[in-house]
């Protein structure tokens, strides 16, 4: 859970804002905001409507997926595709029964 705490700090100071300023983007007073960020355990409502005011998405991430998609979200390039890491996956040569996500980001045709 701490380490969800601190993204959403990270986000908001990369976005340029203040706790304050959550109120005006999703509704949560300073004071709550604060309560969250410090060691809240926000329901997945709150995540969802933090995340939206942050400019962010939630994700539930395979834990097989983890490095590729960390590899991207490292990388200098802006706007990383996705269908780089199913390239990437076609050319580990995995099956179906290796990885159920392959082919799911791209047309397989």
């Amino acid at each position: 859970m701490r380490s969800l705490l601190q993204s959403l700090k990270k986000r908001r100071l990369e976005l340029g804002l203040k706790q304050n300023d959550m109120m005006l983007r999703v509704g949560v007073s300073r004071q709550q905001y604060q309560r969250l960020e410090s060691k809240g355990n926000p329901r997945l409502e709150t995540l969802e409507l933090l995340a939206k005011g942050l400019n962010s998405k939630l994700m539930l991430i395979p834990q097989e997926k983890w490095s590729a998609v960390m590899a991207v979200l490292d990388s200098n390039e802006p706007q990383a595709s996705p269908l780089s890491l199913a390239a990437s996956e076609r050319a580990a040569n995995k099956s179906l029964a290796d990885d159920p996500w392959q082919g799911l980001l791209e047309d397989d045709s």
